[in-house]
């Protein structure tokens, strides 16, 4: 993790919030805390802060980490999403690695927050090789639509569409549609399906 990694803190509880700002200020970690309690709260603070990692606590009655994810991945996709909670059961666990987080950590084991983040940015730096709009062919195409269907959907031709995803496999150094799916799925581009 190097000193420039840029982390979103996204907080409720002010004890855990500042709990998690000393574990990491002491790395060099830039933090920025912001109470995005809704989608285009955290819109303005992704735009605002351009983090490379967000941490949000686990809350399913409010705003929650999936649908954080869900924003992520269009509004920020090159950023990974950690979720640092007092305690989670299984099927929550379950649903936000689905979702695409990176990783789950608890609070009483925020020692582990460094190494989940140099996890996560070492993960993702292969994306800030590619530009937007390779990004969303790379998505679509993970999500498994046709090169006709990218090209309609971008309103691309379908030669654009061929071009960005050929430089997509060459800038992620991968040979096949099979390496970008996967690669997708590891980054959180597309949630994994139920």
């Amino acid at each position: 993790m190097t000193n420039s990694t840029s982390v979103l803190l996204i907080q409720e509880n002010g004890a855990d919030a500042e709990a998690i700002t000393r574990e990491l200020n002491g790395s060099g970690v830039q933090v920025s805390h912001v109470p995005a309690g809704s989608r285009e709260a955290l819109v303005a603070a992704l735009d605002y802060t351009k983090p490379d990692v967000v941490i949000t606590d686990y809350s399913p009655d409010r705003f929650s980490a999936c649908e954080a994810m869900e924003v992520l991945r269009y509004e920020r996709p090159e950023a990974a999403l950690i979720v640092v909670s007092e305690t989670v059961t299984g099927l929550a666990a379950v649903s936000c690695l689905r979702a695409g987080a990176e990783d789950l950590v608890l609070t009483k084991n925020l020692w582990r927050l460094r190494e989940a983040i140099a996890k996560a940015v070492e993960k993702r730096a292969a994306l800030s090789k590619l530009t937007s709009r390779q990004i969303e062919v790379l998505r679509l195409v993970a999500e498994g639509h046709r090169t006709r269907d990218i090209a309609n959907r971008l309103k691309l031709s379908v030669k654009t569409v061929e071009s960005h995803r050929g430089e997509v496999m060459k800038r992620l150094e991968m040979h096949d549609v099979v390496s970008l799916v996967r690669y997708a799925l590891r980054v959180g581009l597309i949630p994994i399906a139920s």
